[in-house]
């Protein structure tokens, strides 16, 4: 078989899948839809916008978290190579730890952490 051809049966068989898919979330459809609801109001009527309820106090916050998410993300695979690198991992990691550290006091110093 050629490569075009295996490409057309990956796409058909996926195609087939997505409308299975969508065929069967209407055939479990039991409640009527009401006009002007939205998914995320879970079939209540919305009291107020959905980007309303979010203080902007939230973003940098959000901002911090994800800097210590990308950490980790970069630490585990660090954590398997570091015996096999020696003292230069352990170096590398520590100049990387100290740039979020000095993220984290400019955002403590910008009052990133401040609820008030």
């Amino acid at each position: 078989m050629s490569a075009y051809v295996t490409i057309g049966i990956v796409l058909g068989v996926g195609l087939l899948g997505i409308a299975a898919l969508v065929l069967v979330s209407r055939a479990m459809t039991v409640a009527p839809v009401r006009k002007g609801v939205l998914p995320f109001g879970s079939g209540w009527d919305l009291q107020e916008h959905a980007l309303s309820r979010f203080h902007t106090r939230w973003y940098p916050m959000t901002l911090v978290f994800l800097a210590f998410d990308v950490e980790m993300l970069f630490m585990y695979p660090w954590a398997v190579v570091v015996a096999q690198m020696g003292a230069e991992a352990v170096i590398e990691m520590f100049v990387f730890l100290g740039v979020l550290v000095a993220g984290v006091v400019w955002a403590w110093r910008e009052g990133a952490f401040r609820w008030v």
